[in-house]
């Protein structure tokens, strides 16, 4: 791969780092600063209101995926990339200042919920956009790379959220982690924010969106009524991403919480076993999506939904009575190498599946709707099954959602031959295309 692709990769997934970085150190910093929004009580109740408020996030995602989808459609995705991270960072600095219970009341839970709604409104588009930005300007065959990137990306966000974490738990007391150093966090997620707003200001355009006079002429694209024509896609998207985005939320954000709550570990040690299980989890994306580009999409696909049908149950029994690092590391990997069938490969086979001029809004409303039903809501479902005293129903539920994207991927069509170009209107739409192989030409970028 050349080094105009790894430019490519590399301005596409940047920004898609410090979103997921400003997305994540929330949940996996809400145990410090749950009880600081809320009257002291019980501690499972704090982190259930503070979670729940995470849940809005998502239920805003949606919102987001249908603004900022309709402007990557209409303005282009370089637009779309730029204005996520605006308001990406603005959340951060929300989140950041937010006033504790102490000082304010409940207005510091008021400025936290603002922010999360402004983050799940750029988080609802970020997804979409980048999806399409890496799937758009990637190389022919190598579609599936690519795209893997977004996961890297999403997952480097993640750990350094994480790798902070454990620097701050080594270094810090107990007390100075609940009183003041979880707005850490916050504060860097906003600094990288203006970074990366500078980066994706001088970003090109890709040159699918760009030369395709159909998508631009159309008073029609990026709305509401596009997409409908387009309703079996979107709701494919749905389906497919509903076992995925479960199983992903449940061995990434809610780890380290069920280790240190239901596993008894201690909080330092719960952060180290997912660092380094998220660590691997990374490296191996590119590799499971170079390989959906020589064997296809469905196969991974298929492979994630059994194995996480029916290995969830015993995983998460083993990893509550785990005891250790070791032990609970070895459960997580299995785990997150089981759900890279699907984070590898999932960004380019929703893409692959819209006409140019609807894709971004393809992507981003479907999938936000299945992240906010599903995804979204997995840490406070699980809470509730762990509050209820029923633990393990909460594997069960994983394990179903699952099954039920496995028929889904079983039944759908082949989607690594899809010429891009090509799929622009209606009647050029993936489920009308037969699934052999076709031409892939180039990807890349314009300026335009």
């Amino acid at each position: 791969m050349g080094r105009e692709q790894w430019k490519k990769i590399w301005v596409g997934s940047a920004g898609n780092m410090v979103e997921w970085f400003d997305w994540f150190v929330y949940a996996s910093f809400a145990v410090y600063f749950a009880d600081s929004f809320f009257p002291k009580g019980n501690d499972t109740a704090n982190l259930m209101n503070t979670m729940g408020i995470f849940a809005v996030g998502f239920f805003m995602r949606p919102v987001g995926g249908w603004l900022l989808g309709r402007v990557g459609d209409r303005k282009g995705r370089k637009a779309a990339l730029t204005l996520t991270v605006t308001l990406m960072s603005a959340s951060a600095v929300l989140i950041a200042v937010a006033p504790t219970y102490a000082v304010a009341g409940y207005g510091g839970v008021a400025v936290l919920l603002v922010a999360r709604m402004l983050q799940g409104l750029s988080v609802g588009g970020e997804y979409a956009a980048s999806a399409t930005y890496l799937t758009e300007a990637s190389a022919p065959g190598r579609r599936g790379f690519a795209s893997s990137f977004q996961y890297v990306s999403m997952t480097a966000g993640q750990l350094l959220g994480l790798g902070l974490q454990i620097v701050l738990q080594r270094t810090l007391s107990e007390d100075a982690l609940h009183n003041w150093a979880w707005r850490i966090p916050f504060i860097i997620g906003a600094l990288g924010a203006g970074i990366v707003f500078y980066l994706r200001r001088n970003m090109l355009e890709t040159e699918v969106y760009a030369q395709d006079d159909d998508a631009h002429n159309d008073p029609a694209r990026g709305t509401i009524k596009a997409l409908w024509a387009h309703r079996r896609e979107a709701f494919l998207v749905i389906a497919l991403t509903m076992g995925g985005t479960v199983a992903y939320y449940t061995y990434t954000t809610y780890l380290t919480k069920y280790l240190s709550g239901s596993a008894g570990m201690d909080k330092p040690t719960a952060s180290m076993v997912s660092f380094c299980a998220l660590f691997v989890f990374m490296c191996v994306q590119p590799l499971a999506g170079k390989l959906s580009d020589r064997i296809g999409r469905r196969p991974l696909l298929i492979t994630f939904a059994v194995g996480s049908t029916f290995l969830t149950v015993p995983i998460m029994t083993l990893l509550q009575h785990a005891g250790s690092f070791w032990p609970a590391l070895g459960l997580s990997l299995l785990a997150l190498l089981v759900v890279t069938g699907y984070t590898s490969i999932n960004a380019c086979v929703k893409a692959e599946l819209f006409p140019t001029g609807i894709r971004a809004l393809g992507v981003a409303l479907p999938y936000a709707i299945a992240n906010a039903l599903f995804g979204g809501t997995a840490e406070y479902v699980a809470l509730w099954f762990k509050k209820g005293g029923l633990e393990s129903g909460y594997y069960w539920y994983v394990a179903g959602c699952a099954a039920v994207s496995l028929i889904v991927y079983i039944t759908m069509r082949e989607t690594k031959t899809i010429d891009l170009n090509r799929v622009r209107r209606q009647e050029d739409a993936p489920t009308n295309i037969p699934g052999q192989a076709t031409t892939i030409p180039s990807g890349g970028t314009s300026r335009r």
